[in-house]
This record gives structure tokens, sequence and C-alpha cells, in this order.
């Protein structure tokens, strides 16, 4: 946030912002740039949706990547059910000055000013956020937030290995007991006192395993529910300041939109019943 392209013209920033800034950073700055002229706060969604699809159709770089290929490019607009061919949109950004001739790859932001008709000299030269200070704690609560998410994710999966084991030494303590109890009303006299000795023997106190997983449970419980709880705290202080910063308005508008959907993207690894919310 707040970073500015690199370059002495606008076409150097312009080759800057697509081919060094990942679909996602391309996304930002464009809803930095035009979240008002272009009612971009409208459309946030439908661009996250872009992002997304993006980073599914490149397969080799993912969240890293920046541009598609030409039928990637194809692939991307049948998804949204988009008129424009890549041909089209590229005629238009040539008209503009964006491009040249020879233009082979398909950025993001190639897709968005033709889509919205921007100008991307002013793209280019948009601030990114005159509130740097605040979006940089805004993204340092966001970052806490995620890390305390992964470690409640980690300790749920801990919890529900600890249940597993728990039930399979439950049902292997209850088959004995069962199977018990059935010799001890079957045979002779010699085979029934014998199997109720064992019987007393195995009511009277919980096998070794049994109780190592009874154990193992606790603590998992109580580690899972100490993660659940700073989860919470984090995600709560973070959707706080995000809420704060974003009615005082600036610059920085989709930075900050941005932040608030990856906050709330996240809480789909949740379960429902512990905060999330669903997919």
């Amino acid at each position: 946030p707040g970073e500015e392209l690199p370059g002495a013209t606008d076409e150097e920033k312009f080759m800057a912002l697509c081919e060094q800034r990942t679909f996602k950073q391309q996304a930002v700055f464009f809803l930095n740039a035009f979240w008002d002229t272009r009612n971009m706060k409208d459309n946030a969604e439908l661009i996250w949706g872009y992002v997304a699809k993006c980073q599914e159709i490149d397969i080799d770089n993912r969240e890293k990547g920046c541009t598609l290929n030409e039928l990637e490019a194809h692939r991307l607009l049948e998804a949204f059910d988009e008129t424009m061919t890549v041909r089209e949109m590229r005629t238009v950004l040539r008209k503009s000055g964006a491009i040249g001739e020879r233009v082979k790859n398909f950025p993001l932001t190639h897709y968005l000013i033709a889509k919205w008709d921007a100008d991307w000299h002013v793209l280019v030269n948009a601030k990114q956020g005159d509130n740097a200070e605040e979006l940089a704690k805004a993204q340092a609560l966001l970052d806490a937030a995620t890390q305390a998410l992964d470690a409640c994710l980690v300790a749920f999966k801990e919890l529900k290995a600890a249940e597993a084991e728990l039930k399979a030494q439950e049902d292997a303590y209850n088959n004995t007991t069962k199977e018990l109890e059935q010799k001890s009303q079957e045979g002779g006299v010699v085979t029934r006192n014998r199997a109720k000795a064992q019987l007393a023997a195995h009511l009277a106190e919980d096998p070794l395993p049994l109780r190592r997983a009874k154990i193992t449970n606790a603590a998992a419980v109580k580690k899972a529910d100490r993660a659940l709880k700073k989860a919470q705290e984090a995600y709560a202080e973070a959707e706080a300041y995000l809420k704060e910063v974003s009615a005082k308005g600036g610059s920085a508008a989709g930075s900050l939109w941005w932040m608030s959907r990856e906050l709330h993207e996240s809480k789909k690894f949740l379960p429902l019943s512990k905060g999330g919310v669903q997919r």
C-alpha cells in the first residue's frame, strides 16, 4: 500500500504494473485508482472473482502470477461470460496508446482498463494511499489474524485426531467389556468365574491406552479453545480497525476493502459453530 510505480514515463510505469505486480496487486491498484470515479465499490467483489480465477488458471504461478497467455485469457473471459474478445480488448488498448502491436501476454490490468474504459495514464499515476501508517497497521493486524487462524486450524486438526483416537480406545474397551460379560454367563463354572474376575479387573481401571487417549483429548480440547479465543480476538481487532480506517476515506479504499475481504474469506476455514462463515 502506498507504493508508487517505478518508471520515468507513463509507459514504463504501465509496464511495471502489468509485468511486476501480481494479479492481486494489479486489482488493488485499479480499485484504489478508480474507487469513486468508476464506482469500484460496487464492482470490487467482481474483481475479487477475476483475481481468484486468474490464480486458478495460472497453475504454474498461482498467487504469484502476473499475466495469462492468450489461451488462458480466453478461459478467463469465458468464465465471466465476457462478450469482448482478447483481440477487441487489445484494439481498445492500442488506440489509447497503452500497448504496442506485439503484445502476447494478458495482464489483468488490460482486462480492467478495457472493461471499465479507464484512462491508463490516470491509473499509473494514481495515489495508492495517503494513510500509509494506517494501512501498514491494518496489514499487520490482518497478518496477525491470519496467523492466529492458522494456529487455530492446527489445534482443531489435532483435536480431531485426539477425538478419533479416544473413540477407538473407548470402542475397544466397550467391546472387551461385552466380550467378558458374555463369557461370564456362558460355559462351565471355572470359565465363568475366570471371566467374572477378568471383567472385574477390567472395570476397576481404564487400560493405559484409554487413559492416555483421555488425557490427550482433554489437552487438545484446552489447546483448541485457547487457539480459537486468540483467533476470535485477533479477528475482532482487525475488523474493528479496518472499519475505523475505512470510515475516514482516503485514496486507499481499494486496499482496505481487499483486506476486509481477505479477512472474511479466511473465516470460511473455521467451523460455523466457532465463528466461521458459509463457504
